[in-house]
């Protein structure tokens, strides 16, 4: 034997030849140790002959001479380099590694020893589990079998017209393949007929519906894509009376209905449309700034009201009983949430009757005499320097219509979250966020001495503070926030006590007749009650008018409205 070779013999450490099985646990905390037994492995003379050995024989096609292998005895030929290693061992295996470091690889014990005989395990890399793409930028696409279960629909649709629908037969593609309801078909109709050809092409629907992705989508995404300007991500006031306007006759037919009542034979069609979208905003723009957003649309519950009206023939059916949708009262109150006529009827009347000079417009002078005279004018002198709510009017000191709305309905329904935080804005002097015992008694003092004025036993600040208390429960009992009124079911209640003297003194003297309403119909609202008793009233004077002039067809023209 080489002496050179004998040398390299004697300073090999035996104890590296047999590696000992080495865990996990061990390469974690030391990961540099495989590292190292390969590089002193590598660094020895015979290794370095014996990988040239073998790079030799592969490249000759001869069987590989590796000792202990299952090749022959007589395969190893003479030529072969001397052996280090006892008989029947082999050279311990190298780590494989593609990065650079060592990689060990568990052996799955299904498939049995390594031919090579190396105590080291191999470690099976793990399995990455496949996540499914959950974000879309333009959406989910639809389902294979969704999307072609829509597309036979449309090709039954539009078989037979090659150029297209028109907007009356476009109606059954928004019911039956969109599913939103009808009056939204003329909206939906002008996304595809951009160029205002009165047609929508198979095609063009295609693109927009199923290619866009936004027939995956959910309903008020998709009411506010369709409704919504292209460069603006809100819904306006002017915008939404423009498209409530092109589908006025899918909400209010028969017209006919409302010629019966007396002096709207030649009303505007669009006051009703305005008195609509002023009520939308008034319950869902919760921030006040006139811009609906999706989030804001989503919360409301304007969708699901028009559905339901979308499935009713006639909405003024459904406050007098005779609706098909009157075992359902959510749904009733909904629809007339927003679009009943009457309520309407009644909003334009109470504003016709304080707008003496007719300009459209009320001061300060014709508000108080709201309701009787019922608030003080201190809460007036609050509303007209636009506190709660800046006015729409451009006069100043006059309150338009809109602002009127926004008015009587945060008055006669003061259990609203939107009545309360405008109202809170009024007694909250110093905005600050709490409304003090100071603050309350301001107002509480005009009314003391109305009754006062009334020959009526006044009730001390003092004993109606308690009685507040006691009601709200409030977290504080110095004062009162925003939340302790939201979280109670009496807070109407002490806003009628600060400023409204016939609500007041209705309360403390439990008015019977209200508490048999509440008791006969507990599902309505203050204002459901108000508007049912304001028509009936109206109604009546309109009956008695006629009776006077002796004729069913004659209108007082001084108290006709403008529509």
């Amino acid at each position: 034997m080489d002496i050179d070779i004998v040398r390299d013999m004697a300073s090999l450490d035996p104890e590296l030849l047999q590696l000992p099985e080495v865990s996990q646990v061990a390469l974690k905390e030391k990961p540099k140790i495989a590292e190292e037994l390969f590089c002193q492995w590598l660094s020895l003379s015979e290794t370095g002959k014996l990988v040239k050995s073998l790079i030799e024989d592969a490249k000759g096609s001869s069987p590989l001479n590796v000792p202990g292998s299952s090749s022959s005895s007589n395969s190893i030929g003479s030529n072969s380099p001397p052996s280090m290693f006892p008989a029947g061992s082999v050279p311990p295996l190298s780590p494989r590694s593609t990065s650079g470091s060592p990689r060990f690889l568990k052996r799955n014990p299904s498939v049995g020893p390594s031919p090579f005989g190396s105590p080291l395990k191999l470690v099976s890399e793990p399995v990455r589990e496949v996540i499914p793409q959950f974000y879309f930028q333009n959406g989910r696409p639809p389902p294979k079998a969704l999307k072609e279960q829509c597309l036979s629909r449309i090709d039954h649709l539009f078989f037979g017209n090659l150029d297209g629908l028109q907007l009356q037969e476009f109606k059954t593609v928004t019911k039956e393949i969109c599913k939103l309801p009808s009056f939204l078909s003329t909206s939906l109709f002008r996304k595809f007929d951009v160029e205002c050809t009165g047609m929508v092409t198979r095609d063009a629907f295609i693109e927009y519906w199923i290619s866009s992705n936004l027939m995956t989508k959910d309903v008020a995404t998709q009411i506010f894509t369709i409704l919504k300007q292209a460069d603006h991500n809100y819904l306006t006031q002017v915008l939404l009376l423009m498209i409530l306007n092109l589908s006025c006759e899918s909400f209010w037919h028969p017209i006919q209905v409302w010629s019966s009542y007396r002096g709207l034979q030649n009303f505007r069609i669009d006051m009703v449309s305005e008195t609509v979208i002023y009520r939308i905003f008034y319950y869902m723009n919760r921030s006040g700034d006139g811009q609906l957003t999706l989030r804001e649309l989503k919360r409301g519950n304007l969708i699901a009201a028009m559905q339901h009206a979308d499935e009713e023939e006639d909405i003024n059916k459904v406050l007098s009983g005779e609706s098909t949708l009157c075992q359902h009262p959510e749904s009733d109150y909904m629809i007339g949430l927003y679009f009943s006529y009457e309520h309407f009827y009644v909003i334009y009347c109470k504003f016709w009757e304080l707008d003496t000079d007719h300009d459209f417009l009320i001061d300060k002078e014709n508000l108080i005499r709201y309701g009787n005279r019922a608030l003080t004018y201190r809460i007036v002198e609050r509303i007209f320097s636009q506190v709660p709510r800046k006015f729409k009017s451009k006069v100043d000191g006059k309150m338009c219509y809109e602002d009127f709305v926004y008015f009587i309905l945060a008055e006669e329904d003061k259990s609203s979250e939107p009545s309360l935080e405008y109202w809170f804005k009024c007694i909250d002097f110093d905005g600050n966020g709490i409304i003090t015992s100071n603050e309350m008694q301001f107002f509480y003092e005009e009314q003391l001495h109305r009754m006062e004025c009334m020959a009526q036993e006044p009730v001390l600040f003092e004993d109606i503070l308690c009685q507040m208390i006691d009601m709200i429960g409030p977290q504080n009992e110095s004062y009162f926030t925003l939340q302790d009124l939201k979280g109670s079911k009496l807070s109407g209640n002490v806003f009628n006590i600060l400023f409204n003297l016939n609500k007041f003194m209705a309360f403390e003297t439990r008015d019977p007749f209200l508490i048999r309403q509440e008791r006969e119909n507990p599902s309505l609202t203050e204002w459901d009650r108000f508007a049912h008793r304001e028509y009936i009233r109206l109604s009546m004077e309109e009956d008695c008018e006629d009776v006077s002039n002796g004729s069913g067809d004659i209108w007082d023209e001084s108290l006709e409205a403008p529509f």
